[in-house]
């Protein structure tokens, strides 16, 4: 495949890349967050009005990043402190989420505003193949590289993302050992919406310019099928963003060799991945030893234990 290509696909990419990584961080500590289709609309909107408004680029990921987090805090505050069900609240929140985005954003439709600049890496550009496909890039795609091995990173080889994990596994045995797992809900529920909230700004100001209502409708879906396509793991997860960019991009590429096919293609993707990720946890799938193979251990469905359910110090 052509560099520029996958360069493009790389690109497009990266705003899913913070989305997914964002909820996997919170569905590790044991929290659900289903609202992310509204929240990365919201995120968007509100990315791209900050923007359009101070003329920075930067307060607008900033407040994007807050908004999200709001959300996402909503959801672990009501979960631990009201007890309520968290996919309940998600899904509402989803629906707020996609309203709120509307209704604000009415005056930014179709307006032109800042958007994030292209700065390749000197030099480094320069090397042969590689250095279009990474280096030629903004600082959201180089970003979005970064935050990938920092998640992974954290999460498997410091003792703060082990406590975060056990918080997602045993959180009873988490507490009695002395870790604070509703605190760290609170944290990293938190911090993950921020990441989501990023992730729906970098659509608005870098992939798809500007705003209109749902202008990312069903991507909020599509990360949270990535985050179980790549069973919980930041970096598998990453690659299944890049998959779902590939085919994007593929399906593009092909609508005017398939004119007649060009209210569909643009939709493949989605379709695609979600039958992708029923398919390989199909019991008659499981069966036959799929997931014992190599791709069924790239995209097995292991989720945390806890996962959704609250912890209350009784």
């Amino acid at each position: 495949m052509h560099p520029e290509t996958i360069a493009t696909i790389v690109a497009a990419s990266s705003p899913l890349v913070f989305a997914v990584l964002g909820e996997t961080l919170t569905e590790k500590v044991g929290v659900v967050n289903l609202s992310l289709d509204g929240s990365m609309l919201l995120a968007a909107m509100v990315g791209f009005a900050i923007a359009f408004t101070t003329g920075s680029v930067e307060l607008g990921f900033l407040a994007a990043a807050l908004a999200s987090s709001l959300v996402a805090l909503i959801i672990v505050f009501t979960s631990i402190e009201l007890r309520l069900n968290q996919i309940a609240i998600g899904l509402i929140l989803t629906l707020l989420g996609t309203k709120l985005a509307a209704f604000l954003g009415q005056d930014f439709v179709r307006q032109v505003g800042p958007s994030v600049q292209a700065r390749a890496i000197p030099y480094l550009e320069d090397i042969p193949y590689l250095g279009k496909i990474f280096f030629d890039h903004n600082p959201v795609v180089y970003a979005s590289f970064l935050a990938i091995v920092l998640v992974y990173t954290f999460l498997f080889h410091t003792r703060h993302g082990l406590e975060l994990q056990s918080s997602g596994e045993r959180p009873e045995a988490a507490f009695a050992k002395g870790i604070p797992v509703n605190r760290l809900r609170y944290i990293y529920t938190a911090l993950g919406g921020a990441l989501v909230g990023i992730g729906g700004a970098a659509f608005s100001l870098d992939v798809k310019l500007g705003w209109s209502e749902g202008h990312i409708a069903n991507f909020g879906w599509i990360a949270l099928a990535i985050v179980i396509f790549g069973g919980w793991h930041p970096v598998r997860a990453a690659l299944g963003c890049y998959i779902f960019g590939a085919l994007q991009i593929i399906a593009l590429r092909l609508q005017p060799e398939l004119p007649g096919l060009s209210q569909v293609l643009p939709i493949l993707p989605f379709p695609i991945m979600i039958l992708t990720l029923v398919a390989v946890n199909h019991p008659l799938i499981r069966k036959i030893g799929l997931r014992s193979s190599v791709l069924g251990k790239i995209v097995r469905s292991d989720p945390p234990a806890a996962l959704g359910r609250p912890f209350w110090r009784e």
